[in-house]
């Protein structure tokens, strides 16, 4: 509300604290003749959100404006976040039916995402490669519940005159064999999203010009004079660390400032392993509908398998490696082993401790001796460590190992016997 102090009836000053009483909610900016200061002062007291003194430059007053839009709509979304979080909104649970989870952390960013709903902010999804942020971008976008659609645009390899041209559209006439107008993504997402992923790899000329779509709402299709308004909501994501390319100056900090104002960060699949056998069960049934291969059951030694993989491609990795394995799988029931063990070995799997028992014990000696641990002791604290993240399945831990299952037997039993004189 824009108000002024001089009105008939009641005046402002009397009108302003009773507006901040009944309607918190509405940022109100005083705009007067009175140059007096203890007038001014009294009613930044009172709630007012700003004080302008007439004559009121255009630019002033829309900026103003502007920032109390903004501080209205942080106020919207503290409010609804909390209710969320106090649990007092529910979660919508149609928009995240493609997102199989039972983890508490993905759990978590559904209630985020619901919480930012009405937000028409920026979100910036980061995450690493195969976690499923286009699902989650697409979870952004229903629970909005925007008219039009999610318009999806991978901008890795566009450069700047081809993200120009795909982006904002052209005119007629605008370059050689431009002979027709084009409606870029922009106006495609109007009254809806537009889903930018791989924005790290955006080239800086175009970085600028998505930053000024951001600020400003609008653009210029290429060979128009003319801008056009734009109210799509932006989202986008990347598997790269920002942070990290701000500073080696590949991306600028105030565009990340702007994408990133509602920030979702996906956890990797090795940090949810509980999500596995759910995802497991669902891409089994995925890929045995779709190969005329129904009723297929993983091996029990499989999720522990899978348990201890680092997974560097995630949840589309092990969507790969479930399909493969069913393509590979004649008959029904229970399918192999074979295809995981090969797809681990050709991933170079390392053993990697955690900071578990291995590195604790390896830290122990160097404390009480001053010594590393001899190489039969590093032996064997490699296989109760292999043992242990296996849940004690040697044919796991033997591949963990790099070695055959009869050579873990036999190292096993000469341990043993080593121990027993």
């Amino acid at each position: 509300m824009v108000l002024d102090l001089i009105m008939p009836n009641i005046s402002g000053q009397e009108l302003l604290p009773k507006i901040v009483q009944h309607h918190p909610e509405i940022p109100v900016v005083v705009m007067t003749a009175a140059q007096d200061v203890d007038t001014a002062v009294s009613c930044m007291k009172d709630g007012a959100f700003d004080y302008l003194v007439k004559p009121v430059e255009e630019s002033r007053l829309v900026s103003s404006v502007n920032r109390a839009l903004e501080v209205r709509v942080l106020r919207q979304q503290v409010n609804k976040l909390r209710s969320c979080l106090m649990g007092k909104e529910q979660v919508r649970p149609a928009a995240f039916s493609d997102i199989i989870t039972n983890h508490p952390r993905i759990e978590a960013i559904f209630q985020y995402i619901n919480a930012l709903a009405q937000s028409d902010e920026p979100v910036l999804i980061t995450g690493e490669t195969g976690v499923g942020k286009g699902l989650f971008a697409k979870a952004v976008h229903q629970v909005s519940s925007r008219a039009n659609e999610l318009v999806t645009v991978n901008v890795a390899g566009l450069d700047d005159n081809m993200f120009s041209d795909s982006l904002f559209g052209h005119q007629r006439g605008a370059f050689s064999g431009a002979d027709n107008i084009r409606e870029g993504f922009v106006a495609k997402a109007e009254n809806g999203s537009l889903f930018l992923d791989e924005i790290g790899d955006l080239s800086k000329p175009s970085q600028v010009k998505l930053l000024r779509l951001l600020q400003e709402k609008n653009y210029y299709p290429l060979g128009s004079d003319l801008p056009r308004l734009s109210n799509a909501r932006i989202i986008a994501a990347t598997n790269h660390n920002l942070r990290e390319m701000i500073n080696k100056n590949r991306f600028r900090q105030d565009l990340y400032f702007r994408l990133s104002g509602h920030w979702i960060e996906i956890p990797p699949l090795r940090e949810r392993i509980e999500d596995i056998p759910l995802l497991v069960g669902k891409f089994l049934d995925e890929a045995g509908s779709s190969m005329g291969k129904p009723g297929l059951e993983p091996p029990p030694e499989l999720l522990t398998l899978l348990a201890t993989y680092s997974f560097p491609g995630n949840i589309r990795e092990l969507r790969s490696m479930i399909f493969d394995a069913v393509t590979r799988h004649k008959k029904g029931g229970v399918i192999g082993m074979k295809s995981f063990k090969k797809a681990i070995r050709a991933n170079a799997l390392t053993l990697e401790s955690d900071g578990g028992e291995m590195a604790d014990q390896i830290q122990s000696s160097l404390r009480t001796t001053g010594q590393f641990p001899t190489l039969k002791q590093a032996e064997n604290l490699v296989i109760q460590e292999a043992l242990r993240q296996s849940g004690g399945n040697q044919g796991i831990a033997a591949l963990l190992l790099g070695v055959s299952r009869p050579a873990l037997n036999r190292r096993l039993m000469r341990l043993k016997t080593e121990s027993a004189i």
